[in-house]
């Protein structure tokens, strides 16, 4: 347990992660501040800049009812128990993500970014300062220089220890990096995204399916929707930054509607600003960031994107960052006042969970765009349903696993690929028994 004589906590970043990470600290009695180079998203009009909702799952729901606020989270979240495939010919169909009662959820960024931040704000132990850039850090010391966003003016604080919740592009994991043996990466893809909007319908409501995660597969590239609680839906395009069907050969709003017209025919009409839109919004990158090590002797941490930046086919980068935080929370917890060497166990049980999720990730978006509605995809599901029916817990679906429960997901992939072998070895033992009655037949019969 936590120790009285504590020094104070410096958390980097009052995004998702810096904001539930204040609140597990907040709860267990740590002295922690809380320093975000952007305005207070509390008083903010507008949010720009990153996806407007997210899909929640049990690894998150996890994190938040630790916390105390799953209860408010969920009064505005929206079930989504499987996908809606959208084909060329305007046909809808719906794939369940797992057996009745299993879905993601739907929920606002910036809405639950605020009731973060408003329930750590409660503690206080914590305190938030907001317009302060983190421009340079001293691993050693835990010390690390913020410069006020309207005078400029910088300060240095010192700190027990200085957690990188600041995002892909983190200003404590670009210190770290100068440090002997730290490896980074970074790889982005040769796809971009772009967002749109589908307005409530006239009078209010939804214009399509509410609970459904919408897809419009292509091949090669993709759409997706996701609902909102106002009836409206985020729409994002995954499409190639440069080349055919990509983002730079459409500048006009006549060849945006041409083209829409052409490869998402059932959505033109759920945009009545599609033109506007297309050309106002901006189209940003995709990327994943692998590091190592997350932490620094017993003074630097990092979690969430800042550590490993996924691309959001599996719809996991912030539960997985919420995870970040509820093993980083327990391990603070188990080794009292012994911070290096509960950073080197939150490292040691996050790194290989990290990758496994970011590879799961890349993986998806090549069948969430290509394979989705192909009758051999839809067989497999048809087959991984039956198993799981039959078998329950003693066979899982890889889905299940990542999405409906908080199995490892480093663990989770080990365990789907010894199932498919297993499957695989069942295959070839009854096509070779069937073989053998065959020529018994066959040799009886002469």
């Amino acid at each position: 347990m936590r120790s009285e004589n504590d020094p104070t906590i410096t958390i980097v970043g009052a995004g998702l992660g810096g904001a539930m990470m204040a609140n597990y600290l907040g709860k267990a009695g740590f002295d922690v501040q809380v320093f975000e180079r952007r305005p207070d998203i509390r008083l903010a009009k507008i949010v720009g800049g990153r996806s407007i909702n997210l899909a929640l799952s049990t690894r998150g729901i996890h994190a938040l009812a630790e916390i105390g606020v799953i209860d408010e989270v969920m009064q505005t979240a929206i079930p989504m128990p499987g996908r809606m495939i959208h084909s060329l010919d305007g046909a809808a169909r719906f794939q369940p993500y797992g057996k009745d009662g299993q879905a993601i959820n739907s929920v606002s960024r910036a809405g639950l970014n605020i009731t973060l931040i408003n329930a750590a704000d409660k503690y206080g132990n914590v305190r938030f300062q907001f317009g302060q850039k983190c421009v340079d850090l001293d691993p050693d010391t835990a010390t690390a220089e913020f410069e006020e966003a309207e005078s400029g003016q910088r300060s240095s604080v010192e700190a027990g220890m200085v957690i990188g919740g600041d995002g892909a592009f983190s200003a404590v994991r670009a210190r770290l990096q100068r440090s002997d043996r730290f490896d980074y990466s970074i790889e982005y893809l040769k796809h971009g995204y772009k967002e749109l909007v589908i307005p409530p319908a006239e009078g209010g409501g939804f214009r399509m399916e509410k609970n459904a995660l919408h897809i419009w597969p292509r091949r090669a590239y993709m759409m997706i929707a996701l609902p909102n609680a106002d009836c409206s839906y985020t729409v994002t395009c995954f499409w190639p930054l440069e080349g055919e069907n990509s983002f730079e050969n459409l500048k006009s709003e006549v060849e945006v509607l041409d083209y829409f017209k052409t490869h998402f025919p059932d959505a033109v009409e759920l945009m009545p600003t599609l033109g506007h839109d297309y050309l106002a919004n901006p189209t940003s990158t995709l990327a994943t960031v692998r590091c190592s090590p997350w932490n620094y002797k017993d003074k630097v941490v990092l979690l969430g994107d800042a550590a490993h930046a996924v691309v959001p086919f599996y719809g996991q980068g912030m539960v997985a960052t919420f995870e970040d935080c509820t093993v980083l929370n327990e391990r603070l917890l188990a080794c009292g006042s012994n911070w290096g060497q509960a950073l080197a166990e939150y490292h040691t049980l996050r790194k290989e969970n990290g990758d496994a999720i970011a590879d799961l990730a890349l993986g998806n978006f090549i069948e969430m765009r290509d394979h989705v509605g192909s009758p051999a995809f839809l067989r497999k599901k048809r087959r991984e349903k039956l198993l799981h029916k039959l078998l329950g817990n003693r066979y899982l679906p890889l889905y299940t696993m990542v999405s409906f429960t908080r199995i490892p997901y480093a663990q989770a992939v080990r365990r789907a690929h010894d199932q498919d072998q297993l499957i695989a070895r069942v295959k070839v033992a009854a096509i070779s028994l069937l073989l053998l009655i065959i020529v018994l037949v066959l040799y009886w019969a002469l």
